[in-house]
């Protein structure tokens, strides 16, 4: 992939770029597991951005080697401090498959190859930049990784319950959450001469001290069950105890419940002789503040240093997108957002909007195609209520489950201005939408007058031939275990978009995602989805088998075998594991001949051999 800009556009990579700028020392050392590429999709542009705004010398170290110190110092010491981040996605995600097998790419890597980046980078770039920078130069860590793992979290991958991130990398502060806020706080207070062992009242910060020392009166607290009890095991069997697994289940009922900018409390928890406190929530972006971020003069392209590997992957389907909104109202189980990006929807204004897409069509590489606008739910582009501007998310209601709130509002009409007003722009051939939309949003909320203009607009404006949702599963109660909405939405959507279509006088086709082996799916529920599929004539290419990664609600589900969502009293829920994870895999895509074996099986252990004939029907 061609980089545009020169060199000199980006931020330093070497002592030749600080001497290129007069530098004699960075104020920051920003030290990632992903490549540098300088777009605001990618956090380590987009903080490094605003910090740069703000006065400060800041440097990038991507993706350096680990086994010594050299790449860490190859700016010098840095005279503030030093970020972390573990990158744009969970390290482990990004190295395994929901089977624990490793990937041979990697998105983020030039060339897409997989090694340049360390399994749990977050922990050893920190141990890292402590031996190369000593103990008088703060390290600050933060990302998804750090984010998801702020409290003794479950960890797929070795099947234990781990230590919160920060007790194990030995960072000074951990900045959870997308970290604007935090980090010019940080700064700041930091450039004015304060210890970073003074910074203990920022919100969206982790902590840690001395157990005694702690004064847990200053400040409404929550206080969770301790690692001890949340990790307990047999000592004879060396497998959770049931009393640990529903300390578990508690400790992250409560953890979620504070995650309320406007009124969550301070949460605390205890490891060994040491204790763990989280500060609320930073608050949600303004929109004014949220439109300065993306109109930081980024130059849309990946480092030079990459283009002889050929770029770095993960920017292609970005590069020409827009951010339109942050946050999320769904209740998707199997998903972090909610916990790292927050439930309160953030947006930014048409006017931003416009500059940035006519920046985009301006760049060399532009080809008329902007490839999304929206955020991780496109047709989200408000407050869910009003009421959250005073108090926040609700702590024990959800905004679309098990049905939409009475005070929902509705934003596609705001959506479709967005879009006509961007796809106005000169050399602009079409906006598509990639970042997904929530159809029961659309079916339950919106009026049907506002509904059909959308429908007409996507349809004949918006979709390359494929529009992508995810209905995730047909059984009601795997749905119920999913938070998401019952089926019968799914195959009222499907009429709507297929009906529009024709209408439109185009062919065009609807692809539904689906998760295997999810908890609360048995192997009868994964046979009625696959006679669900067989009925539509249609085998996913793709299927995701469920991945218990940290920070979701269907993790905790995993471990624990209980549900703590509330309303739901920890009630015990059947989770697949082993085989039957394989067993319902297979039977979404039960017309592949490798996957014929898995299937009978499947039908003989669920007794229902009978369905052989249909499921495994030459085709």
């Amino acid at each position: 992939m061609k980089t545009y800009a020169p060199r000199s556009a980006f931020l330093p990579t070497t002592q030749e770029d600080l001497h290129q700028r007069s530098w004699d020392q960075i104020d920051i050392a920003f030290i990632s597991a992903d490549a540098y590429v300088d777009h605001p999709s990618f956090a380590l542009a987009l903080l490094a951005r605003m910090l740069e705004k703000e006065g400060y010398r800041v440097g990038i170290i991507a993706q350096p080697d680990w086994f010594s110190t050299k790449d860490f110092l190859k700016l010098g010491k840095p005279r503030l401090c030093a970020l972390i981040s573990g990158g744009n996605i969970d390290s482990m995600v990004s190295h395994y498959t929901a089977n624990n097998k490793p990937r041979s790419e990697d998105e983020y890597t030039p060339g897409g190859k997989a090694g340049k980046r360390p399994d749990r980078p977050t922990l050893v770039y920190t141990a890292k930049a402590r031996e190369a920078y000593g103990k008088d130069i703060p390290i600050i860590i933060g990302g998804l990784e750090a984010s998801l793992r702020r409290f003794s979290h479950y960890d797929y991958w070795t099947d234990k319950v781990r230590k919160p991130i920060i007790l194990d990398a030995k960072a000074d502060l951990l900045v959870y959450g997308m970290g604007e806020r935090q980090l010019l706080e940080i700064t700041h207070r930091l450039d004015g001469g304060e210890s970073i062992k003074d910074l203990t009242d920022i919100p969206g910060t982790v902590y840690a001290t001395n157990p005694l020392s702690f004064n847990k009166d200053n400040f409404p607290t929550v206080e969770l069950p301790s690692f001890e009890q949340v990790s307990d095991r047999d000592k004879q069997s060396n497998t959770p105890t049931e009393d640990g697994k529903r300390f578990y289940a508690q400790a992250f009922a409560l953890q979620k419940k504070e995650e309320n900018p406007i009124a969550g409390k301070r949460v605390i928890q205890t490891c060994m002789n040491r204790l763990v406190v989280q500060n609320p929530p930073a608050l949600p972006l303004e929109e004014a503040f949220f439109d300065r971020l993306h109109e930081l003069p980024f130059t849309l392209d990946a480092h030079p240093d990459y283009e002889a590997a050929g770029g770095i992957p993960a920017l292609e389907e970005v590069q020409f997108s827009i951010t339109s909104n942050r946050g999320c109202f769904g209740s998707c189980s199997f998903c972090a957002i909610t916990s790292h990006q927050g439930r309160m929807i953030q947006t930014r204004s048409k006017e931003s909007l416009v500059r940035e897409a006519k920046r985009m069509a301006a760049h060399p590489g532009f080809k008329g195609y902007i490839h999304d606008l929206g955020g991780p739910t496109a047709n989200f582009q408000g407050l869910a209520c009003d009421r959250q501007t005073e108090y926040g998310p609700c702590a024990t209601k959800e905004c679309l489950f098990p049905g939409p709130c009475k005070n929902l509002k509705d934003y596609h009409a705001r959506y479709l201005d967005l879009l006509e007003a961007i796809e106005a722009i000169k050399n602009v051939k079409r906006v598509f939408i990639r970042s997904g939309i929530r159809y029961d949003y659309l079916l339950e909320v919106c009026d049907e007058t506002t509904r059909k203009r959308f429908m007409h607009h996507l349809v004949r404006y918006n979709v390359s031939g494929q529009l992508k949702v995810a209905p995730e599963h047909v059984s009601d109660h795997v749905l119920d275990a999913m938070g998401k909405p019952r089926s019968e939405l799914f195959d009222q959507f499907s009429d709507l978009y297929q009906e529009t279509t024709e209408q439109a006088g185009k062919k065009q086709y609807l692809i539904p995602y689906f998760i295997a082996a999810h908890p609360g799916s048995t192997l009868s529920d994964a046979i009625e989805l696959a006679l669900y599929l067989n009925k539509l004539q249609f085998i996913p290419d793709q299927v995701q088998e469920f991945y218990p990664t940290p920070g979701t609600v269907s993790t905790c589900m995993y471990y624990t075998g209980l549900d703590p969502r509330p309303g739901k009293r920890f009630a015990s829920i059947y989770v697949p594991k082993g085989r039957e994870r394989h067993l319902q895999r297979a039977l979404l895509q039960f017309n592949r001949k490798e996957n014929r074996p898995l299937v009978l099986e499947a039908l003989e252990k669920a007794k229902r051999k009978d369905l052989s004939r249909i499921l495994l029907a030459r085709r």
